[in-house]
């Protein structure tokens, strides 16, 4: 199974308190951590797959930078499944290229993590699901979507952008019943639905 997630920004303290962004359920790292692992190992198994669309952690303040990537890998190695980094702006290549020499190898034959650099195409439900970090504008599309993250908790005003990060603002269009536990990666099932009441409420603002 697939699942999808963005702006996990282990490490970053100051994400806890920011103005700037919407509040994070937690008053402190050790906390945060605990609660985005046991949010993601609920519902992703061993052997399914996480497309995480950037910002991974914010470690800029760490030093020196090979201590910042055991840091990381440290967290990563507790998710479950596979996955799929694509870059984002605070993830760096030096980090990328430590978790591909220490990628271990799971059950299935396969190893943990794979990497893209810009993006990817996912295909499913009769749709293209373009994978990015950064918010793309395709414009009207009958069946291209650009997952994305990055602007945290604000959304892109166009039905054909949907914004899976842990804090996005497109979450709202899944009722507080319907919504899963904060950080946890989305599945296709949940996309369909935020993609499917973002399209009615900006066709009722035409």
């Amino acid at each position: 199974m697939d699942f999808f997630t963005a702006d996990t920004h282990f490490y970053h303290e100051d994400l806890l308190t920011s103005l700037h962004f919407s509040p994070r359920p937690y008053d402190n790292l050790h906390d945060e951590h605990a609660g985005l692992i046991a949010a993601w190992n609920e519902r992703v198994t061993e052997h399914d797959r996480v497309y995480h669309l950037g910002d991974v952690a914010m470690m800029n303040h760490v030093r020196p930078e090979r201590h910042a990537n055991e840091l990381v890998a440290e967290i990563l190695e507790q998710l479950n499944g596979h996955i799929t980094l694509i870059k984002g702006n605070h993830d760096s290549r030096s980090l990328f290229k430590y978790l591909n020499n220490h990628n271990p190898m799971l059950s299935d034959g396969q190893v943990k993590y794979a990497f893209e650099d810009v993006g990817c195409i996912v295909k499913a439900n009769h749709h293209q699901f373009f994978l990015t970090h950064y918010p793309l504008i395709f414009g009207k599309s009958q069946n291209s979507i650009n997952l994305h993250g990055h602007i945290h908790h604000n959304m892109v005003a166009i039905p054909e952008n949907i914004n899976v990060g842990v804090d996005s603002a497109d979450l709202e269009y899944l009722s507080v019943a319907e919504r899963p536990t904060w950080g946890s990666p989305l599945t296709f099932t949940e996309i369909d639905t935020i993609m499917q009441r973002k399209h009615d409420d900006f066709a009722k603002r035409r």
